[in-house]
């Protein structure tokens, strides 16, 4: 990926430059998770804190074709009912996901958490969706099998990339009987039209900007679908979503939920799109959820 330098970007009007450059920007910046419009604006100070909850874990690098990826694992106490992968949204990483993951391992689960490429501790600044998903795949063959794999956010589909397994994928996800899906985004054309307009892209720039993804992911953006991707894994989905959600509407839970029927939808109120992994209520119900297995 071409290095452009931040004179040409900061002011966020990429729609003032030619359709080819600006998409190229735009790819540049979408691809680091550092520059997301979507990171918060705490991120390293809430990182730092909740990153403690994982010196107990059993920690081990991983090396991908994308670099090496940091995982922490947590054993329960008494013998395991399986073992659970969590994967954690974009801009996160694995410590926002341990509120959640020990209540699970409380429950009997072992848990298997991951720093994505270009996230928390593993390696590398830039990454993409098929990256973070062929990591995945390299997780599973080192570390799986697993039993079930709850996500948050852009997660999802990362996740259900991997399960699906296309090209360039080096195989797919054989694991996860069940999988929950928290806060997810339905159609990746959303997230670069929001993408889009927060970069003020102009038309012919933002298709310029798909196409570059397309490349990436070797098929059209139209079919990197929540919906899709899990009628073709053919696994039963939870889908928890606050109906308050500020990031990802909750209309996107309900699309999945009305195009799937094997995706139970369960709303809450009042939870937005974070603080929902760190709710007693949720961890309940997808802990409820899991000992079905």
């Amino acid at each position: 990926m071409v290095w452009l330098p931040k004179k040409l970007w900061s002011d966020r009007k990429l729609g003032d430059l030619p359709p080819g450059l600006a998409a190229d920007l735009a790819l540049r910046i979408f691809c680091i998770p550092d520059l997301s419009q979507w990171r918060h604006s705490e991120q390293h100070v809430l990182a730092e804190r909740a990153r403690r909850y994982l010196r107990n874990a059993a920690q081990l690098r991983i090396l991908t074709p994308v670099g090496e990826v940091a995982t922490y694992r947590f054993e329960p106490e008494d013998v395991s009912r399986g073992s659970i992968l969590l994967v954690h949204g974009w801009t996160s990483e694995a410590s926002f996901m341990t509120a959640l993951a020990e209540p699970i391992r409380r429950a009997g689960f072992a848990t298997l958490l991951v720093d994505l490429p270009a996230h928390g501790r593993s390696d590398g600044r830039a990454t993409n969706l098929m990256d973070c998903a062929r990591a995945i795949v390299v997780l599973e063959r080192a570390l799986g099998p697993f039993d079930a794999v709850v996500c948050h956010s852009f997660g999802s589909i990362t996740a259900l990339v991997s399960i699906e397994g296309a090209p360039p994928m080096p195989g797919a996800v054989k694991s996860g009987r069940r999988l929950v899906l928290i806060a997810s985004p339905n159609r990746l054309r959303d997230v670069t039209r929001e993408f889009a307009a927060h970069w003020q892209l102009t038309a012919p720039a933002l298709r310029a900007f798909e196409q570059r993804l397309e490349r990436i992911g070797r098929r059209s953006i139209n079919q990197f679908t929540v919906e899709r991707l899990l009628a073709a894994s053919g696994r039963p989905a939870l889908l928890i979503h606050a109906r308050d959600d500020a990031d990802v509407p909750f209309s996107a839970s309900e699309e999945i939920a009305a195009q799937y029927p094997r995706a139970e939808l369960q709303a809450y109120d009042g939870l937005g799109h974070r603080n929902v992994l760190f709710a007693s209520q949720v961890a309940r119900r997808i802990v409820a959820y899991l000992r079905e297995l």
